[in-house]
């Protein structure tokens, strides 16, 4: 016995269905950044496989999940490829029928840079120089897959739009900035510099004479931030040193107030244990020039390690100079460079009781010089010296022996002068 069916249920399932056809029939809507949507029927290709909805689904899209296929993995038989293989349909991979999907104008790609002005990539200039081969560009390896951003030194080895711009086929991405940047205006960068004034590089100064190229990326790389390099580096040719060697540009070994505007290098005090030693730029640069020392004698550094007098005296350190033919000698007048210079009382303890040298005594009729360093090294300690090497000559026996205007410490008379007992 055949049951009727009410008709408000069967306007429920005709109405369901009439829903149910129509999401499974509408347009899909592609969009992209820069070109015209492409547009998928729903309509078109369920006429074409006789509403059958199972060839693509799940075959070839799970609902359930979302992917974004890239036109070379279409290439690959993947998403639309599996039937635009150029066997069932017309080939994804054809260039002819890439209009078939990709309807209406090509739009400029705008490249947003930090620092710089914007890149513009006009597709329609590309496409009329290619006469319309889009996959000479989108291959998969030059655009196209899912490649991160490229940098400038990356497209210099030939990465992306350097596949082209090379100087052979294009104009070389290594220069010609603004013919991509419009309006390129490189900004002027500070370096700060400890204890010294900042140097400003102007890229409005070397443009007049320089093109891009010439510093990038042979010496500078697309960088804001490209490290450190000491002013030693450069006057080994690294850095600003590529040019500024003295042949093409002033030397950055010299003519410091050049980068660093208004620089007044301090004075530089030195602790010692004959007092503090200070070292006067100020004074200095009345008589030489930076280049003079640097980078000869001292690094640019605040701290370079220590120099002993002995190292003075053989002519490293300030002894370069000080060698007492140039300026007065390291290893005499110590009170010049340390003010206000006592040096102390010596005690020696032997087994003949203390002897005490008086350095007070001692340079009211002698300098410095006479016993340093010829007899004895700037040290607090020395080495034990016999009063058999004195009586040789030695240490103290340089002076006090018979032949000279000292008493002689061969003569015994002579001990208690300086051992007390």
């Amino acid at each position: 016995m055949q049951k009727n069916i009410p008709a408000y249920v069967l306007a429920v399932i005709l109405l369901t269905a009439v829903c149910a056809a129509a999401v499974e029939t509408k347009d899909i809507r592609f969009t992209f950044k820069n070109a015209a949507p492409v547009v998928f029927s729903h309509q078109f290709h369920l006429l074409k496989y006789n509403n059958n909805c199972r060839i693509c689904h799940n075959a070839l899209y799970d609902l359930r999940s979302r992917h974004h296929f890239t036109m070379a993995e279409m290439e690959k038989t993947k998403s639309c490829g599996a039937c635009h293989s150029g066997v069932k349909a017309f080939s994804v991979a054809t260039e002819k029928d890439c209009v078939k999907c990709h309807k209406g104008k090509t739009q400029d790609k705008v490249f947003k840079i930090r620092g710089v002005a914007d890149a513009v990539f006009g597709h329609a200039a590309h496409v009329s120089k290619t006469g319309g081969a889009c996959k000479s560009c989108h291959n998969g390896k030059v655009f196209g897959g899912k490649g991160k951003s490229v940098t400038m030194a990356e497209m210099e080895k030939g990465k992306t739009c350097g596949v082209c711009h090379n100087g052979t086929k294009a104009f070389t991405v290594a220069g010609n900035c603004d013919r991509c940047h419009k309006g390129l205006k490189p900004r002027d960068i500070t370096f700060t510099v400890k204890n010294g004034a900042s140097a400003t590089f102007s890229h409005s100064f070397h443009t007049q004479a320089f093109s891009c190229k010439e510093c990038h990326t042979k010496v500078f790389p697309y960088k804001a931030v490209v490290g450190k390099s000491t002013m030693a580096d450069m006057v080994k040719g690294k850095s600003c040193g590529a040019c500024h060697n003295g042949k093409e540009a002033f030397a950055s070994s010299g003519d410091c107030d050049k980068c660093h505007k208004g620089m007044k290098p301090a004075k530089i005090a030195f602790k010692t244990s004959a007092g503090e030693a200070v070292f006067s730029h100020e004074f200095h640069l009345q008589v030489y020039k930076c280049a003079d020392c640097h980078t000869k004698v001292f690094p640019y550094k605040a701290v370079m390690g220590a120099s002993t007098m002995d190292d003075m005296a053989k002519g490293k350190s300030c002894g370069s100079c000080h060698n007492g033919k140039e300026a007065f000698a390291s290893s005499g007048d110590c009170d010049k460079c340390h003010k206000g210079f006592k040096p102390r009382n010596i005690t020696f303890k032997t087994d003949a009781g203390v002897a005490t040298f008086s350095h007070d005594f001692h340079i009211q009729a002698y300098k410095c010089a006479d016993c340093h360093t010829k007899v004895f090294p700037y040290k607090a300690v020395t080495g034990k010296t016999t009063m058999a090497d004195m009586e040789k000559g030695a240490s103290c026996g340089t002076c006090h022996n018979k032949d000279k205007d000292a008493f002689s410490v061969k003569d015994d008379k002579f001990c208690d002068k300086c051992h007390k007992m």
